[in-house]
């Protein structure tokens, strides 16, 4: 792990900003804080061995909008967002745009530590992307057509009874679907299965 990285926190809330920065200096790591997207891009340039931190929904440039200009710059940063609850399909842009992870508040501290350090680890193990494809369409093929077509609005962050609706069944069939997708896909919770599906979906074009 490479011990020079710094964390960039962008938030246009200062206590948040200041708790983050907190948590992670007392975890070890080096935090930097920027109180809007326009403000780190103008510190962007040329940074190596750093991670990104926005919040999704910001007055100046929303957190999507500041992954995809970091993009146009050729700065692809391991990036996490944080977002509130009803915002995953919003989150979902910001992982298509390039986003490692997001965080739905309220969060504990080790949810956010252990983005960190997925983050962190990328800066290292990016080559291993075509293998971990590979993975991911290997736990797909196990997925049955009913439970990929309840994948798929998951990650689109449809409510279990939009679904139900959409596929003609049970809001309790639906949450067995659900249930068995996360088994097969080995996946922990909403934003490590839509890291998969997106890579699913990346390496089938």
């Amino acid at each position: 792990m490479p011990e020079d990285v710094v964390i960039h926190i962008v938030d246009d809330e200062e206590p948040v900003r200041k708790s983050l920065a907190f948590l992670l200096t007392m975890s070890g790591h080096v935090a930097r804080v920027h109180d809007s997207a326009s403000a780190f891009l103008q510190a962007a340039s040329g940074l190596r061995n750093a991670c990104l931190i926005t919040d999704l929904r910001m007055p100046d440039m929303s957190g999507v909008e500041l992954l995809r200009q970091l993009v146009q710059e050729g700065n692809l940063l391991p990036t996490i967002v944080i977002t509130g609850h009803g915002d995953v399909p919003m989150a979902v842009e910001a992982m298509k745009a390039g986003a490692l992870d997001f965080i739905e508040k309220p969060f504990s501290d080790e949810v956010l530590l252990d983005a960190v350090s997925r983050a962190i680890q990328q800066l290292e193990t990016r080559p291993q992307a075509d293998a971990d494809a590979s993975i991911v369409r290997e736990r797909v093929s196990l997925l049955t057509e009913r439970e990929q077509q309840v994948m798929h609005r998951i990650v689109a962050g449809l409510p279990n009874k939009t679904i139900a609706f959409e596929l003609d069944i049970s809001p309790r069939t639906v949450e067995v679907h659900r249930a068995n997708v996360m088994t097969k896909m080995q996946a922990r919770n909403l934003p490590e299965l839509v890291r998969m599906a997106l890579l699913a979906d990346n390496a089938a074009r």
